[in-house]
């Protein structure tokens, strides 16, 4: 069985991977894959230049600020380099052979099809708010901007198989073991 773990930003997704690595779950992280295809893979540098322009890879080096001016030119843009990406990375976990995900973006990206159950990482939007302004020293209105801009973390919960609640007050840690105990059969 493959799993995927997801949530919206400020629920906690990164301390439930540590949680689950304490149990020697090993998870696959979607964003860090996607960074080291686009400074190593020659096939999706190739495809990425034909869909920017050569500019994106000057001396073999990935440009970030050429890559995000395109992307955020148009939503088309968006969508091209999301086709690029994704499949890799989906690829990329397919060949890891671990048995754990972690996305952000994961029904955005289309990567709930390549497991078999999703979890759905969960807090109430004032704790997300607080630990997204005190993570990255922003402000409230900034934090509520980026929390905006993903999809709701109701809908998520609604399209997951399990959801952990990460509000400070439920027992994570009963949480996270029961769930490696059923990933494992026990």
């Amino acid at each position: 069985m493959k799993y995927a773990l997801t949530g919206g930003i400020g629920s906690g997704k990164s301390y439930v991977c540590r949680k689950l690595r304490d149990y020697g779950v090993e998870v696959f992280d979607c964003d860090a894959s996607a960074k080291r295809l686009m400074r190593s893979s020659r096939p999706l540098q190739q495809r990425l230049s034909e869909a920017v322009g050569q500019d994106v890879f000057p001396d073999g080096q990935l440009d970030k600020a050429v890559l995000a001016q395109f992307l955020l030119a148009s939503e088309a843009n968006n969508r091209i380099i999301n086709s690029i990406v994704h499949p890799a990375v989906a690829e990329d976990f397919r060949c890891s052979g671990m048995q754990w995900m972690e996305s952000a973006i994961l029904f955005e990206a289309g990567f709930q099809h390549h497991v078999d159950k999703v979890v759905c990482v969960s807090a109430p939007l004032e704790v997300r708010i607080e630990r997204v302004m005190q993570r990255d020293g922003i402000s409230r209105e900034k934090a509520l901007e980026w929390i905006d801009r993903q999809m709701p973390q109701e809908e998520k919960e609604r399209l997951s198989d399990y959801v952990i609640v990460n509000d400070g007050i439920a027992d994570l840690d009963s949480q996270v073991e029961a769930l490696v105990k059923a990933s494992r059969g026990e």
